[in-house]
């Protein structure tokens, strides 16, 4: 029971750190440095996350070792961190030249220095997000001990993650918002609309061009006008007053 109560408050710890970070990409780098920390045997870690179309990418790092390593599998298509991702399990991987599940990628690993990899899933409420690539130069270095502590730590990093990555969506909305209704104000004066009617301008060529609105609203509001085009995208200029000869 006293070893359980100083684990969690160790981790009751290592989830403050994580959730202090400002920003995503500090969250990231935190992740991955307290993850070489915490999991002992662990030499570099990458962190991958899935992309739209299942797409994976390296966004953090404590070495250009894991990088590569971790590009490597995306290039093949096969590795423990693709694996974790896919089949949302624990990869342990005690000898990584001879594991027969990833014949093309291990041997190239082994060929960087890599002895040894765990592979641990990143996931929320709302599924997966990625792997926690844990790298050691050294073989069999990892124990069934190592993969629980993984999990109790991915866990805590995919929550401060998923917490950080919404309140920069959240910062993005409003800024997004703001942008918009500044840029309807400059259409209102200029053109003598409605509020309305000048959102509706915006929507219509975020629409033609295939441009999101807030950077067609931040055009509006960099050139204090339309783009230059607008008039060329038929329908567009209808019901558009000319520009008020004050503004």
């Amino acid at each position: 029971m006293e070893d359980s109560s100083r684990v969690a408050a160790y981790f009751a710890l290592v989830s403050r750190d994580l959730m202090g970070r400002p920003d995503a990409e500090l969250t990231l780098d935190r992740v991955a440095e307290r993850a070489v920390e915490v999991i002992a045997p662990c030499d570099f870690v990458g962190i991958t996350l899935r992309r739209k179309r299942g797409r994976a990418e390296t966004v953090a790092s404590t070495s250009p070792v894991a990088v590569a390593c971790d590009e490597l599998q995306y290039e093949l298509d096969e590795g423990p961190c693709l694996s974790a991702i896919a089949e949302e399990e624990a990869y342990l991987i005690r000898q990584v030249a001879t594991d027969p599940r990833w014949p093309n990628w291990g041997p190239r690993a082994a060929e960087r220095g890599i002895g040894s990899i765990l592979s641990v899933r990143l996931a929320d409420d709302s599924g997966t997000l990625g792997a926690l690539n844990m790298y050691s130069t050294t073989v069999d270095a990892y124990d069934d001990d190592s993969v629980d502590l993984a999990l109790v730590f991915a866990s805590h990093a995919a929550t401060a993650i998923s917490a950080t990555r919404l309140v920069d969506g959240l910062q993005t909305a409003l800024q997004s918002r703001h942008l918009i209704g500044v840029a309807q104000g400059m259409l209102m004066a200029k053109y003598d609309m409605t509020l309305e009617t000048a959102f509706e301008v915006l929507r219509r060529y975020s629409s033609h061009t295939n441009t999101k609105l807030r950077e067609v609203a931040r055009h509006v509001v960099d050139l204090r006008d339309l783009p230059a085009d607008y008039s060329a995208h038929d329908g567009l200029t209808a019901g558009l007053a000319a520009p008020s000869p004050d503004v």
